[in-house]
């Protein structure tokens, strides 16, 4: 089963469900939910699963949806949100795939250290030894990172901004886990969702201890949410148009047979921390990827616009890349 979030023609809140149907699919508005928040609430509440929760409230739904004109129209929100976006929070982990290490690596050796192993490398490998643990053991703590709140949050179609002062405005395709935290002070996984993870890929490559500034930047989530289990080998592409044509097309892979960690390893060394895990709360937690457009030389301008697509999440993300203005800050002493 896949979710979306869309708005109506009437311009209600509206949530989606995709499920098999015969030999292809069915797309339907799920009654008396207008939120994916609502129907994880409920489940929690129910202490049942999202699928369940999904067909016993679809019992007869009958109205069904053209889930590609729906995105050709701008309706497709982001698969989660907060109405309150500050309980909203975007984080991720980096170094879990061989690629993406391989492309931190070279970003921070020079020609004469050639052999020598940098700190990226070194914390790869430590995942690579000790980041899929017996199940019940908990393993190396992974690279972690914080790139926002709610307020980040963006949906399909929606430009990925970059401040005026940003040297770059890289994507990053990966997965996402979507998270919400119970009553009872507990993580519940939703699903999982397509992710752009917007970074600044030339600030980092200045020094490493720039990661943090680098990844204060939007995300894009969407358009559809997979409830379940994540497939062991996800399969996609992530691409670049530029005046409508590909500048940049390269396959890309994740999922747990192509990391260095477990799901449920990565999952741990975030929750753990009790701070994380406060009634109501909403979690998107990007799981680090192996392809960058940055590694193969291409150099992002405003007006480009970035798919990733892999047949597992349904339909296409697309985000076009933008520049805000520059904004004069000032500190007053009060």
């Amino acid at each position: 089963m896949r979710l979306m979030q869309i708005k109506t023609e009437a311009g209600e809140r509206a949530v989606v469900a995709t499920v098999p149907s015969g030999a292809g699919e069915r797309s339907y508005i799920v009654p008396g939910y207008a939120t994916v928040y609502q129907i994880a609430k409920a489940a929690i509440a129910a202490k049942t699963g999202i699928e369940a929760i999904v067909e016993k409230a679809s019992a007869g739904a009958t109205e069904e949806v053209d889930r590609a004109a729906l995105l050709a129209s701008g309706r497709v929100l982001a698969p989660i949100d907060h109405e309150d976006p500050a309980h909203l929070l975007i984080t991720g982990t980096g170094l879990t795939h061989l690629g993406s290490a391989s492309a931190r690596d070279a970003m921070h050796k020079t020609p004469d250290e050639a052999e020598v192993l940098t700190d990226s490398m070194k914390m790869f490998r430590m995942g690579l030894e000790n980041g899929k643990p017996a199940e019940g053991q908990q393993g190396v703590q992974p690279e972690w990172f914080y790139k926002g709140d709610g307020a980040l949050l963006v949906g399909p179609g929606q430009p990925l901004t970059a401040p005026s002062f940003a040297q770059d405005g890289g994507e990053e395709p990966e997965v996402a886990g979507i998270y919400i935290v119970g009553d009872d002070g507990q993580p519940y996984r939703i699903g999982f969702a397509m992710a752009n993870e917007f970074s600044d890929h030339i600030m980092e490559r200045v020094n490493y201890l720039y990661l943090a500034h680098s990844k204060l930047r939007p995300c894009s989530v969407g358009p559809e949410l997979l409830v379940g289990a994540l497939p062991d080998d996800v399969r996609g592409r992530s691409k670049i148009f530029r005046d409508g044509k590909v500048i940049f097309d390269e396959p890309f892979l994740s999922g747990e047979a192509n990391m260095s960690h477990t799901l449920a390893n990565l999952e741990y060394h975030h929750f753990k921390y009790d701070f994380f895990r406060r009634p109501g709360q909403v979690h998107v937690h990007t799981y680090g990827t192996a392809t960058l457009s940055v590694a193969f030389g291409v150099k992002t301008e405003p007006g480009d616009v970035f798919e990733i697509q892999s047949d597992a999440f349904g339909l296409p993300l697309q985000n076009p890349l933008a520049f805000a203005k520059e904004e004069k800050v000032t500190v007053t002493q009060l």
